[in-house]
Parts: C-alpha cells; sequence; structure tokens
C-alpha cells in the first residue's frame, strides 16, 4: 500500500509541476493585476496554487487552472491586506470592479460565469465592468500624466 501510495504522490508532483509551469505565468499576472504589486501578487498566487496541490486528486477531471483561478479571486475577496492595491492600472477601482474587470476583460470569462463565481446576479456583473471600464478610460490626474510627459520630452 505505502509504494501506491508514493507512486501516486510521484504522479501527483509530476502532473502540478507541468501545470504551475505552464499556467503559472498567466495567473501571477491576474493576481498582479487584482493586487497592483508583483511581490503581493505572487503571495496570492503561491497561496492558491498552494491550495491547488492540496486539492490535486479531489479535482477528478476538473480543470487546475478555474480551480487555481478561483481560489485566486476567493482569497483576495477574504484577505484585506490583498484588497488595497499599491499600483498598477486598475489602482482607481474598488474591489468589485477590480474582480469583475480581471474576470471579463484579462480572462475572458462569460458574464455569467463570473457572477457565479462573485455571487452576484448577471446584470450586476454587467454594470460593474462598464462602471470600472469608464472609470479606466476617463482623464487622469495631472499628477500621473506629468511624468510621461517629462519622459517623452527627454
Amino acid at each position: 500500500m505505502g509504494e501506491r501510495r508514493a507512486a501516486a504522490e510521484r504522479l501527483r508532483d509530476a502532473e502540478f509541476a507541468a501545470f504551475a509551469a505552464g499556467a503559472a505565468g498567466r495567473l501571477l499576472h491576474a493576481a498582479t493585476l487584482l493586487t497592483g504589486d508583483r511581490e503581493e501578487g505572487a503571495e496570492l498566487l503561491c497561496a492558491a496554487l498552494s491550495r491547488t496541490y492540496a486539492d490535486w486528486f479531489r479535482l477528478r477531471g476538473e480543470d487546475p487552472y478555474v480551480h487555481t483561478r478561483g481560489e485566486i479571486v476567493r482569497r483576495f475577496a477574504l484577505r484585506p491586506r490583498w484588497r488595497r492595491p499599491r499600483g498598477g492600472l486598475l489602482v482607481p477601482l474598488t474591489v468589485n470592479e477590480r474582480l469583475v474587470v480581471v474576470l471579463r476583460l484579462y480572462e475572458g470569462i462569460a458574464e455569467e460565469q463570473t457572477a457565479a463565481q462573485l455571487g452576484m446576479p448577471v446584470d450586476r456583473v454587467r454594470a460593474v465592468c462598464l462602471r470600472a471600464t469608464t472609470a479606466l478610460q476617463g482623464p487622469r490626474p495631472a499628477a500621473e500624466a506629468a511624468p510621461r510627459v517629462r519622459e517623452a520630452a527627454s
């Protein structure tokens, strides 16, 4: 029995390593968009990947990418430390707006699936996405625009 278990664990380790090598870059980018900081994003991704690794035997045909992305969303939504953005493009957005923008626009998830994952009605997801994209397209404060002008002039 011990040999079978050891073989199953070796197989899990190899499968998980292959999954993490292939998906970590995109998941890290999503986590970084949410947190606004690469180090915080890496911490969030590491926590989500550790849960995926622990649940690997229970996934049984479920897509590990979807599982890990869901874990990132859950952890981000529940941990106040990760919800305070340190910078990045999405810093003017609220927590829900950042979640909707990352899931809908970066990950390309349908409105219905986003609504189910976030536990909100589809109409609310649509409204939040519209409000967030409008906020992102709006005029930037002069303090943000000034460094870009100076860089272009150099």
